[in-house]
Parts: C-alpha cells; structure tokens; sequence
C-alpha cells in the first residue's frame, strides 16, 4: 500500500484560499493562502465567521454579510455546492481600524457525513480586486490597448483559475489516488494549452511591435536631426515590447517553466548593459539614472539575459513610480560570497507592510486611477522567479508612501571566470556589402527590413511565403537569409533544412526571426539548420551587429 498523503499539510499548502466551517458558521480551519489573502492570523480559529468578516459600517451599502450567510445557509439546507456571485466584502485592516476594499469570487461546498447531513463547509475564494479596479481605469486616448489588455487578463485569470482547480483535486479528502492521477493528466493538458495561447499570443503581439519599431528607426534615418514624436514612440514601443514579454514570462514563472542558460557571469557587464538600454528612458522628463560599480568583477552561476532582464524590470518599476525630475541609483557591491545589487528610487514609495504583495502576480504599487502607471503588475513577480532560480532572494523596502523605494537583490557569487568570448562591437556602415533575402509573410515588416538594409548599402530581396524563398535561393546565392518560423505555407524551420540539404545549403548564413522565441523554440530552430535565432521586434542595431560578424554564429 502507498503511504497516506499528509492531508493536512497538502490543505495548508494550496494555492486557493480555503476557510473550513462548522454549520453554524464557526470557523474549524483555515489554510496559509486565506490568512494571507485576507491579513488575518491563525487565531480566527473557533470564532464566528460574521464576527471576524463583519461589513464595513462605515458603506451604507455593504451587503457582503447578507449575502454570504444566505449562501451558507442555502448549502446547509441543501446540502449542496452554492457558487456565489463576485462580491465586494471589505476586510478588517488591522490594529489600525478601519477597512479594506476587497472583491472576492466565492464557492461554498458542502462535506456531509456518512448520514447525509452536512458536517463542513469548504469556503474557498479568489481575490479578483485588482481586476475590478482596472475595469474602472479607461482613459480615451489608450482605449484600445486597454481592451486587448483586459481582454488578455480576463483569459489569464479563466486559465489560472481552472489550473488551481485542477490542483484542488488533491486536497479533496474523499478521493482515492487513481482520481489525483486524472487529476495530474488534466493539469498537464491545461497547461500544454495554456502554453499554446500564451505563446500564440505573444507572437501575434510582437509582429505588429516589430513591424512598428523598424518603421520608427526608418523615421529616424529620414529625420537626422530628431522629433519630438520619435521619442514618444520609441518610449511606447519599449512599453508595449516589455508587457509582451511579462505576459509571456508571467505565465512561465507561475507554472515553473522558466528556462535558464547559465555561465559564469560578470554582473558588472550586466548592470552596464542594462542601464545603457533604458538610459533614454530616463532621460524623458529630467529624471537621472545613476551607476556605482565596484572596480573588481563580481562574478555568478547565472543566465546573463534572465539576469538582465530582473534588473530592467526593476528599473521599469523605478521608471513608472518615479515623478518628473525624480532620481534612480543602481549598486553593486560583493562580500561573504553574494553579490548584492540594489535599484533605489526617491518616487512613490509604498507602505512597509505591503512590500511582500508587491511580488505577487498582478500586483502594483500604486492604487487604480486615472494617473496608474501601465503595465500588467507581472515584472517583480518574474524578477523574484528568475533570481531564486538563480539561488538567490530578492526584497522590497520602503519607509512608507512618498519616501522611495529600494529592491534588493542577493545572489551567490562564484570564483569561476567566464567562457563566453566577448562579442566584437557592430562596425556601421563598413564597405562590406552582403546580398540578403528576407522572408516574412507581414509585408508592412518585410518593406521596413528591407528599405533599412538597402539604406546600410546591402541588396536585398524580399518574398512572403516559404516556397518563394526556396525559390529565390535556387535562382540566386544570397550571403545570408532571415527567415520567419511562421510562415503561411511551409514554416521556416522546413525552409531551412531544405536549404541546408542542397549541395551549397552550408555556406550561406540563417537566421530565424521570429515572435516565438522560447527555449524550445530556439532549439527547434537550430535543429533545422539555422545559424542564429533573433526575437521580435528586432532592433536595427542587432541585426547589423550580427551580419557584420565574418564568422557563422552559433546562436543569438
């Protein structure tokens, strides 16, 4: 026989909220998830429900009581499930009095004994404020985004929703192990789909992004001497790019499918390259980014991108919440084997005892309104995924609302020196001229890539489907070829182990360009035969960085 699942713990363990009843609406249990969700202590034990969740006197209207004891009474008499409207039912705030605005979506299930009659009842419930205050954030001028953005949440939060109800399986008392195995191969279905639209999502996403940034840095090839709107649309675009990218890694983070490539990482270069990338960022609206880096290397165990990207997540954070005017400091110091890297900001702040929610997914500093920065409320929950993977912890501090905020971030150093040669810088504009075929079935992004390329001197050709460019390629020997994985008849991947099968398929250059740009992604790509693996959208830059590089690359 198996050993017996520890119930208990399994209970305590569980990601929903679940508060035990007796019939008379006495409080028998409660997991850490409810404690947490609604601020209270394990000592709400053996009270009254009604007496620990009162309503707020201070909301005429405040009928989360009625509503909630009718639903329980029904479930006693009925001695079946009540699945509950969405509530508002404010909650206690403390020792501090007063009362906290808080939406729930209840379920109230019973459990009978062996005589029918109804021995508990399991409340569970999932705190669905945040959503209901971004349905009252609507500015006119960002309604569309706003749309797709609810929209998108809406979908997420079905899916999480339906996962943690999968995981609920194992905590019913009343199933035998074959159930918690259906329930295990229904989990993994759900989340091979949810993967599915996720990453379907973010590639739809990025090739509008993509196709709007190259026609940006055309704008700034033709407009030498600047425009105030570039900068505006340089800014929304790094905006855009960077929720696509936490949406996708959102999902990652929660389900534990985030990947890492490690090496032995300097963290100087890494806070340089990422402090360099958004410097402009914070050029807007006289805000000041500073950087104090030791003089020795601080080494890590660590993915350099992953590790860039929690430094640009925490700098995006500083960004929104810091005022006109407002300063950010980047440190890095290095003692008793961990590196500490701290992002510092005098904006906003938040109060001390709201410094762990704000890792949470969804979550935001500043309350909803018409003056809420954007953005989904996943980079600091991915930021803390990405650096405990990377064996290391991350916090939050502040003194309280107005007073700034610091995020700090501890991870082991290593004595190991890196093995990955640095990259020779871009050479723009050099005399080397390469013949380049495009293929991309969105033709706004293909004409953009291509009047950038022939603008640096290059020849380049153009088609929209597969068998064009096999096509092309037999009529023609190109230097190198970027290729979209998505294509409308045959995907790039078929595109480029059939050029690699031709009797001169091995001297030209392959590049996939693609919105899907996962591990496997990259993997499948270089299976097939391609030499590199660029994400949308695709900087200029990059691009012309790589094709300068007289060597094949492995990846990028």
């Amino acid at each position: 026989m198996p050993d017996v699942p520890d119930f208990r713990s399994l209970f305590d363990a569980t990601l929903s909220p679940l508060l035990i009843l007796s019939p008379d609406f006495t409080i028998v249990e409660v997991n850490r998830a409810y404690l947490t969700a609604t601020r209270t202590e394990r000592s709400i034990v053996g009270r009254p429900v009604f007496d620990v969740f009162p309503d707020n006197p201070d909301d005429p209207s405040a009928d989360g009581v009625a509503n909630l004891r009718r639903s329980l009474e029904t479930v006693v008499a009925s001695g079946r499930t009540d699945t509950m409207a969405l509530q508002r039912y404010d909650i206690p705030a403390g020792e501090e009095g007063g009362f906290t605005e808080r939406y729930w979506s209840p379920v109230n299930t019973p459990v009978l004994g062996a005589d029918g009659q109804v021995r508990y009842i399991i409340h569970r419930v999932e705190d669905v404020t945040e959503f209901v205050r971004l349905r009252r954030v609507g500015r006119e001028q960002r309604r569309a985004v706003a749309e797709a953005e609810m929209r998108a949440e809406g979908m997420e939060i079905d899916l999480f929703v339906r996962a943690r109800e999968i995981r609920e399986v194992n905590e019913q008392l009343s199933r035998a192990n074959h159930e918690l195995d259906a329930a295990g191969r229904r989990l993994r279905e759900e989340q091979q789909a949810k993967d599915r639209f996720i990453a379907t999502l973010s590639h739809e996403l990025r090739n509008p992004l993509a196709a709007a940034t190259a026609a940006t840095e055309l704008l700034a090839l033709d407009m030498p001497e600047g425009h105030p709107a570039l900068s505006v649309l340089e800014r929304q675009l790094s905006t855009l790019a960077r929720m696509s990218n936490d949406l996708l890694d959102g999902t990652r983070a929660v389900t534990g499918r985030l990947e890492l490539v490690c090496d032995a990482v300097d963290v100087r270069s890494v806070v340089q390259g990422a402090c360099a990338d958004i410097q402009g960022l914070f050029g807007h609206e006289d805000r000041t980014l500073t950087v104090v880096l030791p003089d020795e290397p601080v080494m890590v165990d660590g993915d350099r991108l992953r590790l860039a990207q929690v430094l640009t997540n925490l700098l995006s954070n500083a960004l929104k919440y810091t005022r006109p005017g407002g300063r950010t400091e980047v440190g890095l110091t290095a003692a008793d084997g961990q590196a500490r890297l701290t992002v510092r900001d005098d904006g906003i702040g938040f109060s001390p005892a709201q410094a762990e929610e704000l890792f949470g997914v969804f979550m935001r500093a500043a309350p909803a309104g018409p003056d809420t920065p954007e953005g989904l409320g996943l980079g600091l929950a991915v930021a803390r995924t990405v650096v405990e993977l990377h064996g290391g912890r991350i916090c939050a501090h502040s003194d309280g609302t107005g007073k700034g905020a610091t995020f700090t971030v501890l991870l082991p150093t290593t004595d190991a020196v890196s093995s990955r040669p640095s990259r020779p810088p871009a050479v723009h504009g050099s005399s080397r001229r390469l013949s380049l075929l495009i293929v991309e079935d969105n033709t706004d992004l293909a004409a953009t890539y291509r009047t950038l390329l022939e603008r640096q001197g290059h020849r380049v050709t153009a088609v929209h489907t597969g068998q064009d460019a096999l096509t092309a390629t037999e009529a023609h020997a190109f230097d190198a070829v970027l290729c979209d994985l998505g294509l409308p008849d045959i995907d790039g991947c078929a595109v480029a182990r059939t050029l690699r099968a031709r009797p001169d398929g091995g001297r030209m250059r392959l590049i996939a360009v693609s919105g899907f740009s996962q591990g496997s992604d990259r993997a499948l790509s270089r299976a097939a035969g391609f030499d590199a693996h660029l994400a949308k959208p695709l900087p200029l830059t990059d691009l012309l960085d790589l094709l300068e590089r007289p060597e094949r690359p492995d990846d990028a």
